[in-house]
C-alpha cells in the first residue's frame, strides 16, 4: 500500500524531473517524412531555413506524421494500407511507443491530437467492411482506448478546429483492401464527404460532394485559425480539361470549389497532393507532384493568383506570409521568396508537417 510520505515523494519527485519541449528537440519547424540514399526511410526535422535539425529512422515507408502540442513527440504513419505507426522522441531520438493497427484495420497515414495532448485520433480502414474508422488512443502510453465511424469509406486526412477537439476528417470515398493492394475496388459507387465528428464520434456535420463531383476524392486537409476548412481532391475518372482539385469549407455552410486556369489545372492532372493556409491566412495553396507546380489562390475571393513550377513538389505548410514546399528531388523553397536549401539524395514524401 501506498504511504502518505511515499505519495509525497513521489509528487515531488516528478515535480524535479524536467519537463522536455520542442525547444530540446532543437526547436523544429517543421516534420517530414523521408527516403535516403541508401533506400532507408527517415523522419526529418526541419528549421525555419530547411536545414536538418535531426533525422531519424523510421521502419518503412512514412506518409505524414502528427505531433505532440506539447511533448517533443511525433507519431510517424506508415504509408496506407500500413499497420503501424512510430511514436519518436524528437529530443532522445528514441522510440517512445509503437502503434499496431488492431486486426481487421490498417492506417491511411494520418492521425491528430486533442487539444489538451491526451488522446490521438488516427485514420483507419475496416478491412472486413471497408467502413472507415476513427481510433482513439491514450497518450500516456498509447493504449487504444476506443473507435468509432469516420462517417464514410476511405478516411484520409483527419485534422482539429482550432482551440476544440471538434474534429474533421476527409473521407476520401474510396474502398480498398490490402489483399488488393492499392487497388481501388468502388470507382463506380464511390462518394466522398467532409465530417465533423465531437470527439466522443457523434457525427456534427457531413457534406456529400455533389454528384457531379461522384469521381472526385477528398484527401487532404488544412484549416485556418478561424476554423475555414480547405480540402485538396483527386479526380478517379477519364482525363478532363480542368477538374477542380481545391474545396473551402465553414461549418453550417456549403462546400466551396476552386478552380486553377485551365492550362493549369490540365498541368496537375487531376491531383492535388497536399493543401496548406499561408501564415497569415491570406491564401491557400495546392501543390501537384504530377505537374510539377505550386498553385496559389486567394483564400478570401477564390480567385487563383500564382503558378510556381518546382519538379515533384508536394510537401507544402504555412510559413510567415506565404509557405514552405518540399520536392522528392530533396529541394526545400519557400513562397514567394526563394529556394531555401537543398539536400541532396534525400527524397521528401508527400507532406510537411508544421510545428505550431
Amino acid at each position: 500500500m501506498t504511504t502518505r510520505r511515499g505519495f509525497l515523494a513521489g509528487i515531488l519527485a516528478a515535480s524535479a524531473t524536467p519537463r522536455l519541449g520542442w525547444a530540446d528537440a532543437g526547436g523544429p519547424s517543421f516534420l517530414a517524412a523521408a527516403r535516403a540514399p541508401d533506400g532507408s526511410f527517415r523522419l526529418c526535422g526541419l528549421d525555419d531555413l530547411g536545414g536538418l535539425v535531426f533525422d531519424l529512422p523510421l521502419p518503412d515507408r512514412g506518409h505524414a506524421a502528427a505531433a505532440h502540442p506539447d511533448r517533443p513527440e511525433a507519431v510517424a504513419f506508415a504509408r496506407r494500407p500500413g499497420t503501424f505507426a512510430i511514436v519518436l522522441n524528437c529530443a532522445t531520438g528514441r522510440i517512445a511507443a509503437t502503434l499496431s493497427s488492431p486486426p481487421n484495420r490498417h492506417f491511411y497515414g494520418h492521425g491528430a491530437f486533442s487539444e489538451d495532448g491526451t488522446r490521438l485520433f488516427t485514420t483507419e480502414n475496416n478491412i472486413e467492411t471497408l467502413d472507415g474508422v476513427i481510433g482513439v488512443w491514450d497518450t500516456a502510453g498509447y493504449e487504444r482506448i476506443d473507435e468509432y465511424p469516420s462517417g464514410g469509406i476511405g478516411p484520409h486526412e483527419i485534422r482539429r478546429l482550432p482551440g476544440s477537439d471538434t474534429l474533421v476528417v476527409a473521407n476520401g470515398g474510396i474502398a480498398t483492401h490490402p489483399d488488393s493492394d492499392r487497388a481501388k475496388l468502388n470507382l463506380p459507387t464511390m462518394h466522398a464527404n467532409l465530417t465533423y465528428l465531437d470527439p466522443d464520434g457523434a457525427m456534427l456535420e457531413r457534406h456529400e460532394l455533389p454528384e457531379e463531383m461522384q469521381l472526385h476524392s477528398l484527401r487532404h486537409l488544412a484549416i485556418r485559425a478561424d476554423g475555414l476548412v480547405a480540402g485538396a481532391l483527386q479526380w478517379q475518372g477519364e482525363a478532363i480539361d480542368a477538374p477542380p482539385l481545391l474545396a473551402l469549407h465553414r461549418r453550417g455552410g456549403e462546400l466551396r470549389f476552386l478552380s486553377a486556369d485551365p492550362a493549369t489545372e490540365r498541368r496537375m492532372a487531376g491531383y492535388a497532393g497536399s493543401v496548406s493556409f499561408s501564415g497569415d491566412g491570406r491564401h491557400v495553396a495546392i501543390t501537384s507532384p504530377l505537374g510539377g507546380c505550386l498553385t496559389v489562390f486567394s483564400a478570401e475571393t477564390g480567385a487563383p493568383e500564382e503558378t510556381a513550377l518546382a519538379d515533384d513538389v508536394c510537401g507544402l505548410a504555412p510559413s510567415l506570409d506565404g509557405f514552405v514546399t518540399t520536392t522528392g528531388t530533396g529541394r526545400v523553397a519557400r513562397w514567394p521568396t526563394a529556394p531555401l536549401t537543398s539536400h541532396d539524395g534525400l527524397a521528401f514524401d508527400n507532406h510537411l508537417v508544421a510545428l505550431t
